[in-house]
């Protein structure tokens, strides 16, 4: 069954849903938290950083290494991350095919809304490809008021397509992005393939709010229906 009201566009997360980075990234962020004396594992590690800004963890670093980092660490881990994503990033399988099928169905209306700085974005889309589909509407939550979980960024990316933030749908793999997505109003669509351990659990997307889970980028485009029609 479906509602009359349809989708006015598609807000894409970025790492994990469009870019497989996420163990790449983590990697570089546990053996620098390593150096600095915190033996974090990697299940830790993404749980307590995928999908956040990780300016926003310098407190938490703090507490458990008795280190103050600041804005010269950060430019270090951005450096290496990026030698190791420039080495050896992929897309997620599906993702590209799935993102230019959707941008013809809506008309273009479809934009990047990354909690990510826009330096590693563009990058990353560029590297798999599709920085031609988001060029002009890839969104840094880095550049907002507040990253993710808020939902600034959905909002401003919602509000430069010229939509309706309600009826956006937000493809999302993370609990904070699932979080600012519900905030800002619009449907989430949790990714969620199997046995994956840099990707949420589905009853954790779930219960942050998502409406839909789905395991393959190769089903969105048919969930989000030809004219982008809402599921009743």
């Amino acid at each position: 069954m479906h509602q009359k009201l349809s989708y006015q566009a598609v807000l894409f997360d970025c790492d994990g849903v469009l870019v497989d980075s996420e163990q790449i990234t983590n990697g570089v962020l546990r053996l620098m938290l390593h150096e600095l004396g915190w033996p974090i594992g990697v299940t830790e590690c993404f749980e307590r950083f995928v999908g956040r800004s990780l300016k926003d963890e310098f407190g938490v670093i703090e507490q458990h290494t008795g280190v103050k980092v600041g804005l010269e660490w950060l430019g270090e881990f951005r450096r290496r991350r990026d030698v190791s994503l420039a080495e050896s990033l992929e897309a997620i399988p599906g993702a590209g095919a799935a993102a230019r099928a959707l941008s013809v169905s809506f008309g273009g209306r479809v934009a990047c809304a990354s909690g990510a700085d826009r330096a590693k974005v563009e990058m990353q889309l560029a590297r798999v490809g599709l920085l031609d589909v988001f060029g002009g509407k890839v969104f840094s939550g880095e550049e907002m008021p507040r990253s993710k979980p808020a939902p600034d960024v959905y909002l401003a990316a919602a509000a430069a397509l010229g939509v309706d933030p309600a009826r956006t749908a937000v493809i999302e793999d993370t609990i904070s992005g699932t979080t600012a997505g519900v905030a800002a109003g619009a449907t989430v669509y949790g990714y969620c393939p199997p046995d994956s351990p840099a990707h949420s659990r589905p009853e954790h997307l779930l219960a942050a709010g998502a409406a839909h889970i789905f395991t393959s980028m190769d089903e969105l485009p048919g969930l989000l229906g030809p004219a982008g029609t809402m599921p009743g």
